[in-house]
Protein backbone atom coordinates (compact mmCIF):
# COMPACT_ATOMS: atom_id res chain seq x y z
CA UNK A 1 0.00 0.00 0.00
CA UNK A 2 1.33 3.36 -0.92
CA UNK A 3 0.72 5.83 1.52
CA UNK A 4 -0.80 9.25 -0.60
CA UNK A 5 0.10 12.41 1.05
CA UNK A 6 -1.90 14.53 -0.93
CA UNK A 7 -5.43 13.33 0.46
CA UNK A 8 -4.67 15.17 4.00
CA UNK A 9 -2.25 17.57 3.04
CA UNK A 10 -2.98 19.39 -0.57
CA UNK A 11 -0.29 22.10 0.17
CA UNK A 12 2.54 19.80 0.42
CA UNK A 13 5.71 20.38 -2.01
CA UNK A 14 8.06 17.90 -1.61
CA UNK A 15 8.73 14.65 0.26
CA UNK A 16 10.69 11.86 0.58
CA UNK A 17 10.10 7.92 -0.40
CA UNK A 18 11.94 4.65 -0.92
CA UNK A 19 11.15 2.87 -4.35
CA UNK A 20 9.36 -0.30 -3.73
CA UNK A 21 9.26 -1.71 -7.50
CA UNK A 22 9.87 -0.98 -10.82
CA UNK A 23 8.54 -1.49 -14.13
CA UNK A 24 10.78 -1.52 -16.91
CA UNK A 25 8.26 -1.54 -19.65
CA UNK A 26 6.58 1.94 -18.96
CA UNK A 27 9.91 2.60 -17.18
CA UNK A 28 8.19 3.48 -13.68
CA UNK A 29 8.83 3.52 -10.34
CA UNK A 30 6.37 2.70 -7.53
CA UNK A 31 7.04 4.32 -4.06
CA UNK A 32 6.10 3.47 -0.63
CA UNK A 33 4.46 6.90 -0.27
CA UNK A 34 3.75 10.03 -2.68
CA UNK A 35 2.96 13.24 -2.94
CA UNK A 36 1.91 13.23 -6.90
CA UNK A 37 -2.04 12.91 -7.43
CA UNK A 38 -2.55 10.15 -9.84
CA UNK A 39 -5.78 12.27 -11.46
CA UNK A 40 -9.19 11.85 -11.04
CA UNK A 41 -12.54 13.15 -10.89
CA UNK A 42 -11.88 15.23 -13.96
CA UNK A 43 -8.63 16.60 -12.64
CA UNK A 44 -5.22 15.89 -14.34
CA UNK A 45 -2.51 14.05 -12.70
CA UNK A 46 0.27 16.21 -11.37
CA UNK A 47 4.07 16.58 -12.98
CA UNK A 48 7.43 17.15 -11.42
CA UNK A 49 10.42 15.10 -10.50
CA UNK A 50 12.32 12.39 -8.80
CA UNK A 51 15.66 13.02 -7.46
CA UNK A 52 17.90 9.75 -6.43
CA UNK A 53 21.25 9.28 -6.20
CA UNK A 54 21.93 13.41 -7.52
CA UNK A 55 19.97 11.89 -10.85
CA UNK A 56 16.93 14.00 -11.43
CA UNK A 57 14.01 12.23 -13.23
CA UNK A 58 11.14 14.10 -14.69
CA UNK A 59 7.70 12.65 -13.80
CA UNK A 60 5.46 12.29 -17.09
CA UNK A 61 2.85 11.05 -15.36
CA UNK A 62 1.09 8.70 -12.53
CA UNK A 63 -0.81 6.16 -13.80
CA UNK A 64 -2.53 3.04 -11.43
CA UNK A 65 -2.31 5.81 -8.52
CA UNK A 66 1.50 4.76 -8.02
CA UNK A 67 3.35 4.11 -10.54
CA UNK A 68 5.28 7.06 -11.50
CA UNK A 69 7.04 7.17 -15.43
CA UNK A 70 9.86 8.68 -15.58
CA UNK A 71 12.80 10.07 -18.19
CA UNK A 72 16.06 7.77 -18.00
CA UNK A 73 17.44 4.89 -16.16
CA UNK A 74 15.04 3.34 -13.40
CA UNK A 75 17.01 3.87 -10.07
CA UNK A 76 16.69 0.33 -7.96
CA UNK A 77 14.16 -0.91 -5.60
CA UNK A 78 14.99 0.18 -2.46
CA UNK A 79 16.36 3.47 -3.02
CA UNK A 80 15.64 6.73 -1.21
CA UNK A 81 13.91 9.59 -3.81
CA UNK A 82 13.09 12.91 -2.87
CA UNK A 83 9.74 13.80 -4.93
CA UNK A 84 9.42 17.56 -6.31
CA UNK A 85 6.07 18.87 -7.68
CA UNK A 86 5.72 21.13 -10.04
CA UNK A 87 3.92 23.77 -7.45
CA UNK A 88 2.42 26.14 -9.82
CA UNK A 89 0.63 23.78 -11.89
CA UNK A 90 -0.78 21.93 -8.87
CA UNK A 91 -1.64 25.08 -6.67
CA UNK A 92 -3.69 26.02 -10.39
CA UNK A 93 -5.56 23.07 -10.42
CA UNK A 94 -6.35 22.79 -6.68
CA UNK A 95 -7.93 26.67 -7.55
CA UNK A 96 -9.48 25.37 -10.30
CA UNK A 97 -11.48 22.25 -8.49
CA UNK A 98 -12.49 24.05 -5.81
CA UNK A 99 -13.52 26.64 -8.58
CA UNK A 100 -15.68 23.34 -9.48
CA UNK A 101 -17.17 22.68 -6.56
CA UNK A 102 -18.48 26.39 -5.33
CA UNK A 103 -20.23 25.84 -8.99
CA UNK A 104 -21.57 22.21 -8.71
CA UNK A 105 -22.31 23.28 -4.93
CA UNK A 106 -24.66 26.61 -5.55
CA UNK A 107 -26.42 25.08 -8.84
CA UNK A 108 -27.28 22.09 -6.39
CA UNK A 109 -28.22 24.51 -3.95
CA UNK A 110 -30.25 27.14 -5.77
CA UNK A 111 -31.54 25.36 -8.47
CA UNK A 112 -31.69 21.56 -7.88
CA UNK A 113 -29.56 20.51 -11.11
CA UNK A 114 -27.28 17.43 -10.94
CA UNK A 115 -23.82 17.09 -12.59
CA UNK A 116 -23.31 15.06 -15.05
CA UNK A 117 -20.00 15.42 -16.70
CA UNK A 118 -16.97 17.62 -15.78
CA UNK A 119 -13.58 17.96 -16.37
CA UNK A 120 -11.01 20.66 -16.18
CA UNK A 121 -7.18 21.65 -16.84
CA UNK A 122 -5.38 24.29 -14.43
CA UNK A 123 -7.17 27.79 -14.53
CA UNK A 124 -10.11 26.70 -16.55
CA UNK A 125 -12.69 23.82 -16.60
CA UNK A 126 -16.19 22.69 -17.73
CA UNK A 127 -19.42 21.29 -16.26
CA UNK A 128 -22.36 19.62 -17.03
CA UNK A 129 -26.03 19.66 -15.67
CA UNK A 130 -29.53 18.69 -15.63
CA UNK A 131 -30.75 22.10 -16.46
CA UNK A 132 -34.27 22.35 -18.81
CA UNK A 133 -33.40 25.74 -19.76
CA UNK A 134 -29.78 27.17 -19.43
CA UNK A 135 -30.34 31.14 -20.85
CA UNK A 136 -27.87 34.19 -20.77
CA UNK A 137 -29.72 35.79 -17.97
CA UNK A 138 -29.74 32.69 -15.95
CA UNK A 139 -25.34 31.98 -16.57
CA UNK A 140 -25.17 35.72 -15.84
CA UNK A 141 -26.98 35.06 -12.17
CA UNK A 142 -25.00 31.80 -11.78
CA UNK A 143 -21.73 33.66 -12.13
CA UNK A 144 -22.53 36.33 -9.54
CA UNK A 145 -23.54 33.41 -6.83
CA UNK A 146 -20.50 31.73 -7.44
CA UNK A 147 -18.29 34.96 -7.02
CA UNK A 148 -20.41 35.28 -3.93
CA UNK A 149 -19.18 32.30 -2.71
CA UNK A 150 -15.26 32.83 -3.24
CA UNK A 151 -15.90 36.45 -1.19
CA UNK A 152 -17.67 34.42 1.74
CA UNK A 153 -14.28 33.18 2.34
CA UNK A 154 -15.39 29.62 3.15
CA UNK A 155 -13.09 27.23 4.17
CA UNK A 156 -12.85 23.84 2.78
CA UNK A 157 -12.28 20.66 4.71
CA UNK A 158 -11.13 17.40 4.24
CA UNK A 159 -12.37 14.09 5.96
CA UNK A 160 -11.88 9.99 5.32
CA UNK A 161 -14.79 8.48 6.67
CA UNK A 162 -15.78 4.88 6.88
CA UNK A 163 -18.11 4.11 3.61
CA UNK A 164 -20.74 2.52 5.73
CA UNK A 165 -20.96 6.87 7.53
CA UNK A 166 -19.85 8.29 4.48
CA UNK A 167 -23.35 7.59 2.70
CA UNK A 168 -25.54 8.17 5.50
CA UNK A 169 -24.71 11.89 4.20
CA UNK A 170 -27.44 12.95 2.03
CA UNK A 171 -26.41 13.92 -1.74
CA UNK A 172 -22.72 12.83 -0.68
CA UNK A 173 -22.41 12.01 -4.52
CA UNK A 174 -23.69 15.00 -6.30
CA UNK A 175 -22.87 13.12 -10.08
CA UNK A 176 -25.73 11.53 -11.68
CA UNK A 177 -23.78 8.49 -11.33
CA UNK A 178 -22.27 6.77 -8.71
CA UNK A 179 -18.49 6.35 -9.46
CA UNK A 180 -17.47 4.85 -6.05
CA UNK A 181 -16.89 0.99 -6.62
CA UNK A 182 -18.22 -1.33 -3.97
CA UNK A 183 -14.77 -2.31 -3.24
CA UNK A 184 -13.96 1.21 -1.44
CA UNK A 185 -13.65 0.86 1.98
CA UNK A 186 -12.98 4.55 3.01
CA UNK A 187 -14.28 7.90 1.88
CA UNK A 188 -12.99 10.83 1.12
CA UNK A 189 -14.99 13.96 1.46
CA UNK A 190 -14.25 17.23 0.91
CA UNK A 191 -16.71 20.12 2.20
CA UNK A 192 -16.53 23.75 0.99
CA UNK A 193 -18.17 24.61 4.57
CA UNK A 194 -21.82 26.56 4.86
CA UNK A 195 -21.73 25.06 0.56
CA UNK A 196 -21.07 21.63 -0.76
CA UNK A 197 -19.93 18.70 0.94
CA UNK A 198 -19.12 15.80 -1.67
CA UNK A 199 -17.25 12.30 -2.02
CA UNK A 200 -14.21 13.83 -3.80
CA UNK A 201 -10.32 12.43 -4.40
CA UNK A 202 -8.99 15.43 -5.73
CA UNK A 203 -6.61 18.58 -4.46
CA UNK A 204 -8.23 21.41 -2.97
CA UNK A 205 -7.43 24.79 -1.42
CA UNK A 206 -8.00 25.54 2.13
CA UNK A 207 -10.13 28.44 1.34
CA UNK A 208 -12.43 29.88 -1.00
CA UNK A 209 -10.49 33.24 -1.14
CA UNK A 210 -7.78 31.47 -2.76
CA UNK A 211 -9.53 30.69 -6.31
CA UNK A 212 -10.14 34.40 -7.01
CA UNK A 213 -12.56 35.56 -9.49
CA UNK A 214 -14.68 32.87 -12.09
CA UNK A 215 -15.78 34.04 -14.98
CA UNK A 216 -18.32 31.86 -16.71
CA UNK A 217 -16.89 31.99 -20.77
CA UNK A 218 -19.30 30.43 -22.46
CA UNK A 219 -22.38 27.55 -21.88
CA UNK A 220 -23.80 25.35 -24.77
CA UNK A 221 -27.02 22.77 -24.97
CA UNK A 222 -25.40 19.52 -25.25
CA UNK A 223 -29.07 17.51 -26.10
CA UNK A 224 -31.76 17.02 -24.60
CA UNK A 225 -31.35 18.76 -20.62
CA UNK A 226 -27.78 18.62 -20.71
CA UNK A 227 -26.56 22.19 -20.48
CA UNK A 228 -22.77 23.03 -20.46
CA UNK A 229 -20.70 25.47 -18.56
CA UNK A 230 -17.48 26.69 -19.06
CA UNK A 231 -15.02 28.79 -16.25
CA UNK A 232 -12.31 30.22 -16.99
CA UNK A 233 -10.15 31.99 -13.48
CA UNK A 234 -7.46 34.61 -13.49
CA UNK A 235 -3.39 33.13 -13.58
Amino acid sequence: MTELLYQTDSYLREFTANVLGVDAEQNGVLLDRTAFYSGGGGQPHDLGSLVANGTTYRVSKIVRGNLHMIDGQLPAVGAMVQGVLDWDRRYQLMRTHTAMHILCGTVWRDYGASVTGGNMEPLQGRMDFEFERLQKELVGEIEARINAEVQAERDIRVNILPRDEAFKIPDLIRTKINLLPEGIAEVRTVEIVGLDLQADGGTHVANTREVGPIRITDYKSKGGINKRLYVELDA
